[in-house]
């Protein structure tokens, strides 16, 4: 089951479990909406118009962002103007969780919405900055001590430790021979008339 609802003035295709960007609303993270707007609910039946009646679409706001900037730059040329500026449009995620149809059948969402919570993103933040900063600490006693700086951990994918071990046996049992010379081909003598 699908239906196209309206948002902002732009019509979206909608099914169950769907994520989808719409223009900025006044919502809380994680409500939930009863959306009204639709403007068709298809399936194995089709309503559209005045049929629609008592069909509804329940979607969850799911975060409150902005979009990547845009940059606006004006110029008019050989007159010393140029303007420069950016934009970013706010948006409003919202996860598709039911159509009901007006005959009352219902399609629900496989999966569950995922909110964002900017607690946690902030906490994982600063857990990582704390993470550099006790690292970059590591480095400047051990130079202050004359001792070499501690190593990174760096992750080695299988394929990347056996084309390692693969070049190194070949370089071991590497054949010196000598080269192979090439015969020199004659040069192309022109003449002019």
């Amino acid at each position: 089951m699908y239906a196209i609802i309206k948002a902002g003035g732009k019509q979206y295709t909608v099914k169950p479990g769907d994520v989808l960007r719409v223009e900025k609303l006044e919502a809380d993270l994680g409500s939930e909406i009863n959306w009204t707007e639709i403007l068709m609910v298809g399936g194995e039946k089709t309503f559209v118009g005045d049929k629609i009646g008592s069909a509804s679409v329940k979607v969850v706001v799911t975060n409150q962002e902005r979009g990547p900037k845009v940059i606006v730059f004006k110029k008019k040329r050989r007159q010393g103007y140029r303007r420069m500026g950016g934009h970013r449009q706010p948006y409003t995620e919202l996860f598709v969780k039911s159509i009901t149809n007006p005959d009352g059948q219902t399609a629900n969402a496989d999966s569950k919405p995922h909110v964002f919570n900017p607690e946690k993103k902030a906490e994982r933040l600063a857990k990582t900055e704390e993470v550099r900063l006790a690292h970059k600490e590591r480095i400047r006693v051990s130079k202050a001590a004359g001792q070499p700086a501690p190593e990174t951990k760096v992750k080695k994918t299988k394929r990347a430790a056996a084309a390692g071990a693969k070049k190194a046996a070949g370089a071991s049992a590497k054949k010196t021979g000598a080269k192979k010379k090439t015969a020199k081909k004659p040069a192309i003598k022109t003449t002019k008339k």
